[in-house]
């Protein structure tokens, strides 16, 4: 028996991909901590009777079309700015790689909302930080954190956000002068998806 035996073709690819991810931050253990996250997506993922299902996105876009009946959800979404292909590329990808970039993001965040508090910031100025420099997604309708372009995004868009922002550059200023004069990064994104950048 094979040390990656208990994972998929898939799933090994995370295991490769996002332990080098973690080695190249020199966090110790990476190669474990992928596996912890690995082995609770997937224990979720089949708890919630979704780790089977393949090609979700394009089942559910030709469900939309051929009944003719709008799915609301996605409605909702398409008014801030998803397209079909994002709706396809995110539901298409396995179950598995949507939470283990879910839990990276989560990841991310709690990493810099530390670094803050370790600065001796309240919780609300710690969090406040991490909504300037990360996308936070979810249900449209939360207003726990911010309303109005301050609320959290649709994943389906976390494809054309990341590109966008890979592109920017990490140490570009005139981007982070940018992010600066937006209360969140997600009221600059949803201002850049609105005149097209996005």
């Amino acid at each position: 028996m094979g040390f990656f035996s208990k994972y998929n073709k898939i799933e090994k690819g995370l295991l490769e991909h996002y332990s080098k991810f973690f080695a190249d931050m020199s966090l110790p253990d990476a190669r474990k901590m992928t596996e912890d996250f690995l082995d609770k997506a997937i224990e979720d993922s089949k708890k919630a009777g979704r780790y089977n299902l393949r090609n979700v996105g394009d089942t559910l876009l030709e469900k939309e079309k051929s009944s003719g009946q709008v799915n609301l959800n996605f409605e909702n979404k398409r008014k801030e700015g998803v397209r079909d292909e994002d709706i396809r590329w995110w539901f298409n990808l396995n179950d598995i790689e949507r939470m283990m970039m879910l839990k990276i993001d989560e990841f991310h965040r709690l990493a810099l909302f530390i670094k803050e508090k370790e600065k001796e910031k309240t919780d609300d100025e710690a969090s406040a930080t991490v909504r300037k420099y990360h996308p936070i997604y979810g249900d449209l309708n939360d207003e726990t954190h911010g309303s109005g372009d301050n609320r959290p995004l649709p994943l389906e868009l976390k494809d054309r956000i990341n590109i966008y922002i890979e592109k920017q550059g990490i140490n570009n200023s005139e981007f982070k002068k940018q992010i600066d004069s937006f209360p969140t990064l997600n009221a600059l994104i949803r201002k850049e998806i609105r005149v097209g950048k996005i």
